[in-house]
């Protein structure tokens, strides 16, 4: 099979489009024939590998070459203890750490899987698991999203942030999103109340105040977030760059157990149950993927270089086709 394949850590140059064997499901895995894939911010690190890792001598060589985690497409084969699925099942999900998903063929975990809502495409389901169950969880679960709360998704153009637009509002929610000018009118399209253009306007000096801030591309200080909410507000740290999660990580333990403002950063788990949650909302309507770009799998380096820019709107997917014109 076709596949984009990394021997070294480095930068989108390194990925080559060639012929790999293809994968045999395990007991528990579904070998899935692949339509569509999409890029997160989780694949670039991965692409270049942690400082300390590129160091050591023998960890220079990635275990896992064919990158790749949110997927979309047909169950060919299963293995010997499966029972949810069946060749033929359209389905959408992720293969986890271990990759392979930007190729024509993956193999994945059962319970790593869920049905493709019935009116989504390809390129539509394999948009949705990473970004759409972290904004699910970074809502409901960390920020303990109720009717009528006041939110506010900070990057909300983002992969993550459209979705947690959508899902805040299916929760009754009033939305506030954050964004640059150029993505002001995608963010009234999915649904958000007010739109706050931060190139216009700082919402920390707005004096208003909020039950749920998600940071979802995070930008300030956990402070001003902090200073955003009402009284048993929670921020929540979904996503940004490093001096933020490094913030989230160490202080918001901290400052949670100061007064009644809660503050946290959470990596998302990915499973079943929440695909088959996000699966219903895309059918009933409530939740559309916002796809800023699709790329050939052969331009997978090519997509992974613009994401890298962090100007993404929404989504980038990679669509597969087959020799076979399937």
């Amino acid at each position: 099979m076709k596949a984009i394949v990394r021997t070294q850590y480095g930068p989108p140059d390194v990925l080559q489009f060639t012929e790999v064997e293809k994968p045999t499901p395990k007991d528990n895995e579904v070998l899935i024939k692949l339509y569509a894939a999409s890029v997160n911010p989780l694949d670039l690190f991965s692409l270049r590998g942690a400082p300390l890792i590129r160091l050591i001598p023998g960890l220079r060589t990635p275990k896992c070459q064919v990158l790749g985690c949110d997927i979309a497409g047909r169950v060919e084969a299963i293995g010997g203890h499966v029972k949810q699925f069946h060749p033929g099942d359209e389905v959408f999900g992720v293969t986890g750490f271990a990759g392979g998903g930007f190729a024509e063929y993956v193999c994945a975990i059962e319970d790593k899987l869920a049905l493709k809502p019935a009116n989504s495409s390809f390129d539509d389901a394999a948009a949705v698991p990473i970004a759409a169950i972290t904004a699910l969880q970074g809502l409901r679960d960390k920020g303990r999203i109720q009717p009528g709360h006041k939110v506010l998704v900070d990057g909300a153009s983002g992969g993550v942030g459209t979705f947690a637009v959508q899902i805040a509002k299916s929760f009754g929610a009033e939305v506030t999103a954050v964004c640059s000018t150029r993505n002001v009118d995608t963010a009234r399209s999915i649904g958000a109340d007010h739109v706050i253009d931060y190139t216009r306007e700082d919402f920390r000096k707005s004096g208003q105040r909020y039950d749920l801030i998600l940071g979802a591309n995070a930008h300030h200080s956990i402070f001003d977030y902090r200073r955003a909410l009402s009284q048993d507000g929670i921020y929540v740290l979904a996503g940004g760059g490093l001096p933020q999660i490094f913030q989230g990580m160490l202080l918001a333990p901290l400052l949670s157990r100061i007064g009644s403002k809660k503050t946290c950063f959470f990596i998302a788990n990915i499973n079943q149950k929440d695909l088959v949650f996000l699966k219903d909302l895309l059918e009933a309507g409530k939740v559309v993927p916002v796809i800023d770009r699709r790329y050939p799998l052969s331009d997978a380096a090519e997509a992974l270089r613009y994401l890298e820019e962090r100007h993404a709107q929404g989504k980038i997917v990679l669509t597969v086709e087959h020799s076979n014109g399937t």
